[in-house]
């Protein structure tokens, strides 16, 4: 167990060159929530708080380069992300996970690739770093979130699902561009949702 801390440590030291002060305090309330959701849920802690700790490694890169990185390593861009690069810390920061931090955890890059977007049927690690990254301590504009971060260590289910409403209802009143992935996310959390109910 000291090597895989150490290896955490090690990685947080070389994160701190590359990302600036906020997106840093940010990124250490993702590691440290996604390492309680994961005692909480039975995820291997060790896990959680590597995908957490990493999960916007990318974030800081101009989107020009964020662009360039995708298109030189055959990473498929959508055209909403075309529109909206700033989706693409995600994508990339999956893709530099395991290039610059060696992450070979096929789980942990998951995590990090739709950590943003969600997606349909995520496993219990991508749901974790999904919702640290929107309850985490300093984060602070939905109405929602006492509900959210107290769901968030009860039901992963169904605390997927009160986040990907929050982000649509946010989106639209926006006019902003909707990856399909989130709407098909939402809708699958959904119908999870309502089969609880009936």
């Amino acid at each position: 167990m000291a090597d895989k801390i150490w290896d955490i440590e090690e990685m947080n030291r070389r994160l701190r060159k590359y990302i600036d002060t906020n997106r840093y305090y940010h990124t250490q309330g993702v590691r440290f929530i996604s390492a309680a959701l994961a005692m909480a849920h039975g995820v291997d802690i060790s896990r959680a708080e590597t995908a957490g700790l990493l999960h916007d490694c990318a974030k800081c890169i101009p989107d020009a380069k964020k662009i360039k990185l995708c298109d030189k390593n055959n990473i498929r861009i959508t055209d909403v992300e075309r529109n909206n690069p700033f989706l693409l810390h995600s994508k990339v920061g999956a893709y530099i996970a395991k290039e610059k931090y060696g992450i070979t955890d096929e789980g942990i890059l998951e995590a990090i690739r739709y950590h943003t977007t969600g997606k349909p049927g995520m496993t219990a690690l991508e749901q974790i770093v999904f919702i640290a990254d929107y309850i985490e301590p300093r984060r602070n504009k939905s109405r929602n979130l006492p509900t959210i971060r107290q769901t968030a260590f009860r039901d992963l289910d169904e605390c997927c699902y009160l986040i990907l409403k929050d982000m649509l209802l946010y989106l639209h009143s926006k006019s902003g561009e909707i990856d399909s992935n989130t709407q098909d996310a939402f809708h699958f959390y959904e119908e999870v949702h309502d089969e609880r109910r009936d």
